[in-house]
């Protein structure tokens, strides 16, 4: 072991001593040793090859947790890792990019059509549906988890577009808002109670409770309260408890009651 203080090993890794600090307090970069009466930290020479990954990873934004998880992997997962997270930051730079050009024809006095909008009729239908509050870069994970839910669990298939899958933005994921977003799956009308009941709770911490909620369609019927299935778990228009329900043709969003 080649013993470095914390002073050398910043200057080697080019991470300040504030950093340093911070990243031993969470456990990503942990000093080989800690002087027990001056509290002095000392790193070994070796560690100067992770501290450069985490320099490099925090330059692609990479949040700390995610760093101290990508550390603790394989190299060739870590690889994989990253690769995802590089391919979703370039779907993001894009939609940004989109939403500037839009922004500045607007504000230049244009009236530029940022999207187009096309509508389709859906037969009434019952649906299975996970929501929850999420972080930016927890959006993709969940989408995973309720696929991961579906194929634990296989439903019966209902031909076309009706028995896809499809997801609700109830409100914006960003850094200053966190949704919440619905996973919804459309299942046979008989045996819907009956699916909601068997199926499983989210294995994520819960979001906050749901408040009761009511259609904007006069035309929306409920479904019975499966009880296996929390409403801080799951949920979609009906009351507490009630983890599927009916939604009207042409009619896919609710508006929650205050």
């Amino acid at each position: 072991m080649n013993e470095i203080s914390i002073g050398e090993f910043a200057r080697r890794s080019r991470l300040s001593l504030k950093a340093l600090r911070l990243y031993d307090q969470l456990g990503v970069l942990v000093p080989s040793r800690v002087d027990q009466a001056s509290g002095y930290r000392y790193y070994d020479t070796a560690q100067l090859d992770e501290a450069r990954l985490v320099v490099m990873m925090r330059e692609l934004q990479l949040p700390l947790k995610a760093v101290k998880k990508l550390l603790a992997c394989d190299p060739a997962d870590a690889a994989k890792r990253i690769a995802e997270h590089w391919r979703d930051a370039e779907a993001a730079h894009d939609a940004r990019r989109e939403l500037a050009d839009y922004l500045v024809s607007r504000l230049s006095g244009m009236r530029p059509v940022m999207y187009e909008v096309a509508t389709r009729e859906m037969p009434e239908r019952s649906l299975l549906c996970l929501k929850r509050n999420v972080a930016v870069q927890e959006q993709w994970a969940f989408g995973k988890e309720f696929i991961a839910i579906l194929r634990e669990r296989p439903l019966p298939k209902i031909e076309g577009r009706e028995g896809a899958a499809f997801c609700i933005w109830w409100g914006l994921v960003n850094a200053d808002g966190d949704g919440p977003i619905e996973w919804c799956r459309a299942v046979p009308d008989a045996d819907a109670a009956a699916r909601a009941a068997s199926s499983p709770t989210s294995p994520c911490a819960p979001s906050p409770p749901m408040r009761r909620r009511s259609s904007t369609c006069p035309s929306r019927r409920r479904s019975a309260r499966p009880k296996a299935w929390p409403s801080s778990r799951l949920s979609k228009a009906g009351p507490p408890g009630s983890g599927v329900s009916v939604v009207p043709g042409a009619v896919i969003l609710v508006s929650p009651s205050v």
